[in-house]
């Protein structure tokens, strides 16, 4: 029983990387052969795996049409990337009262590591998936830090949203990729000196630079989003609601 429970996790977290990670787009049909070959799984706990993912909403299931992975709209990416924001500001501040020299320490090697992989002056191809992993594990470590559960539990389904997951990084644009890096050594910084109000603001205005960049490049280039998002009625674009202001 207790390797069944295993193997229902692991082809459950696989199946949720592909599809944040843009393997899968929105709205694609899930085909349970193909998915179990690709992920080396067994049918049984592949389709444990997609009721799991169904009940958290990364996946929709329709009589006589099986499994797909769902849609969302603009309004859904952009709510989602502003409630993360307050949740990881909120965590930040927390973290800061939690800090130790060894979180500190590791937040610095991750961002360290970042450095590295950024160092060519351009974020290549085969270092997207470890910057991606950085990324992931730099902004779990302060949730973790905070010691507040139920940030890490919202904060998970909001990343069930596809193009608002800590997942997706704008690799084209080597310059934003850079600023955002910035931000990290700022966060990990305050943290470590434990200037929680500093590090919430800097943690926020580091997710909502995100949002923004990737309002912009969704108009720009939809080709390298995982699908462009369901437009919403009477919502102006990036470009149009700047020149409004």
């Amino acid at each position: 029983m207790q390797e069944s429970h295993t193997s229902t996790e692991i082809a459950t977290e696989r199946l949720r990387e592909l599809i944040l990670e843009g393997g899968i787009k929105p709205g694609e049909k899930l085909h349970q052969d193909q998915l179990a070959e690709q992920l080396g799984l067994s049918r049984t706990p592949l389709r444990t795996a997609l009721t799991t993912l169904t009940q958290t909403g990364l996946v929709v299931y329709e009589s006589n049409r099986g499994f797909r992975v769902r849609e969302f709209s603009i309004s859904d990416m952009k709510g989602a990337f502003e409630v993360r924001a307050e949740l990881e500001a909120t965590a930040c501040r927390l973290a800061a009262d939690n800090m130790t020299p060894e979180v500190g320490a590791e937040l610095l090697q991750l961002v360290a590591h970042g450095d590295q992989l950024l160092s060519p002056g351009l974020l290549l191809p085969e270092n997207l998936g470890p910057y991606r992993q950085m990324n992931v594990r730099f902004h779990d470590l302060i949730m973790r830090t905070a010691a507040n559960p139920w940030i890490v539990d919202f904060v998970q389904r909001l990343h069930n949203v596809p193009m608002a997951s800590d997942r997706i990084i704008m690799w084209r644009d080597h310059g934003v990729i850079a600023r955002s890096h910035d931000d990290h050594h700022r966060i990990a910084q305050a943290l470590s000196n434990a200037q929680g109000t500093r590090a919430a603001a800097l943690m926020r205005e580091h997710i909502i630079f995100a949002l923004e960049h990737l309002l912009d490049h969704l108009e720009q280039h939809p080709e390298d989003i995982l699908r462009r998002p369901t437009k919403d009625l009477g919502r102006p674009t990036t470009r149009n609601r700047r020149k409004n202001k």
